[in-house]
């Protein structure tokens, strides 16, 4: 089952935050999900088996350039997360599908997401997802 979060599951998305970004907190998730839980331009979906939460997927409007992308806003999918022992049973597919639908009903025409360039498993997830490679960069930053 996909269920939009509400504000009672702010706790439930931030655990599943912190599996898949471990170098943050509990407490800064717990603060960002109630934001983006609260958001007009941004939601969680969470996934479930049972009664236990399985996985999540982060969703927001991007209005700035998107790689790749004709459009604007774009859906763009910021995280996604299935528990290790709940993966290939399709929870990644149902959590994107609820993104995409939640885009399309804001006026999207495009979705789009990123991954680190060595992040394999990723990018074979997004594949297996029906995204297809935009583009590969490198970025720079110098101190002034």
């Amino acid at each position: 089952m996909i269920k939009q979060a509400t504000m009672e599951d702010t706790q439930t998305a931030a655990l599943l935050a912190l599996q898949l970004w471990p170098n943050h907190t509990l407490e800064e998730f717990s603060e960002e999900m109630t934001q983006l839980i609260n958001a007009e331009n941004a939601t969680i979906f969470l996934a479930y088996e049972d009664e236990e939460a399985v996985g999540f997927a982060q969703c927001q409007l991007r209005t700035d350039y998107v790689e790749g992308t004709h459009s604007s806003p774009v859906g763009y999918l910021e995280g996604l997360f299935v528990k290790e022992q709940y993966r290939q049973k399709g929870f990644a597919k149902l959590l994107i599908m609820s993104c995409e639908h939640w885009a399309k009903h804001k006026g999207c025409k495009e979705f789009a997401s990123d991954c680190e360039m060595q992040n394999l498993e990723s990018l074979a997830v997004h594949l297996k997802l029906g995204f297809t490679e935009a583009n590969r960069i490198i970025c720079f930053t110098k101190e002034l």
